[in-house]
């Protein structure tokens, strides 16, 4: 064959570029994407669930969701800022504030297919390693509602607070496949799980026991860190008390609203909340004439 000279234009290019815009923005892996909702052919259009973990600055994001081709579905959501209304009014982001997110997911999402009497999970956390397990019915063995997690981009190293929140829905009544290698306590080469000390991120002794320390070493830091803490007048050893309430509390009722919280903002108000940090951009003119006003503050 003669040869062809390949003619590099835009078409070209075009296919060489990443094919998928959050991908290109780097905030989906679809690598792990296609495999949690890629669905065998023999299940008939059956949803695939997997339980979704976010964390941001201030909230812990969970929901069980399902991929359709129109886009994906959610089923049900909790968030930690909702705890609030279980008496968890600090520390919304850390390991037990996770765990507490995660269980309060599970009893909704049961709650919503009345399942929830059937799959009650672990009655009081204990750390142990437990996968929730099919039960005998007037109709039969009934399996239990399965989800998979998806972390997203987290990085997955051991003890990551991801984990507290998939421990909390495992304990909740939904089976989420998973081994106990990656819970905080786990001895790489004993290959056993310290049942007590996972227990103890659960509970926040974690950070009872850091406020503690601090505390004595550093009291102006421990004011400054602490000092919602302070303010609710909630000292270290109230910690495990506070979430073990919590915990029941969430059993009894997964929809409980924070009274406290009001009315839900409307569009505008968020777009007014979030202005408040939003550092306007000066125009040409307006940083001339700042240059001009510096200049003269250094010449008088």
């Amino acid at each position: 064959m003669p040869f062809t000279k390949t003619v590099k234009n835009d078409a070209y290019f075009s296919r060489y570029q990443t094919k998928y815009r959050r991908r290109r923005e780097g905030k989906t892996d679809y690598y792990a994407r296609k495999r949690l909702i890629t669905q065998a052919k023999n299940k008939y259009n059956a949803p695939k669930y997997r339980m979704v973990v976010r964390f941001t600055n201030r909230d812990i994001i969970t929901q069980i969701v399902y991929s359709e081709i129109s886009g994906d579905k959610v089923l049900a959501a909790a968030y930690s800022h909702e705890l609030k209304a279980y008496g968890i009014t600090q520390g919304l982001t850390n390991w037990a504030a996770a765990y507490a997110t995660g269980l309060l997911l599970a009893r909704r999402a049961l709650s919503k297919l009345g399942l929830a009497e059937q799959f009650k999970g672990v009655d009081e956390a204990t750390g142990e390693h437990s996968l929730t397990e099919a039960v005998e019915t007037e109709d039969g063995e009934r399996r239990p509602f399965k989800a998979f997690l998806d972390v997203g981009l987290v990085r997955t190293s051991t003890g990551n607070r991801v984990f507290g929140a998939m421990k909390g829905a495992s304990d909740g009544g939904i089976l989420i496949p998973h081994s106990d290698r990656r819970f905080p306590g786990y001895d790489i080469e004993t290959e056993e799980l310290d049942a007590d000390l996972l227990r103890n991120y659960i509970m926040g002794g974690h950070v009872s026991e850091y406020m503690e320390t601090l505390a004595d070493e550093d009291e102006e830091r421990f004011k400054s860190q602490f000092a919602k803490y302070v303010e609710d007048e909630v000292d270290a050893g109230d910690l495990e008390e506070l979430y073990t309430e919590a915990h029941a509390a969430i059993r009894e009722d997964p929809f409980k609203k924070d009274e406290e919280a009001g009315e839900k903002k409307t569009k505008e108000e968020w777009k007014a909340e979030s202005k408040k940090y939003k550092v306007a951009k000066l125009t040409h003119a307006q940083r001339k004439a700042r240059v001009q006003e510096k200049i003269r503050e250094l010449t008088q």
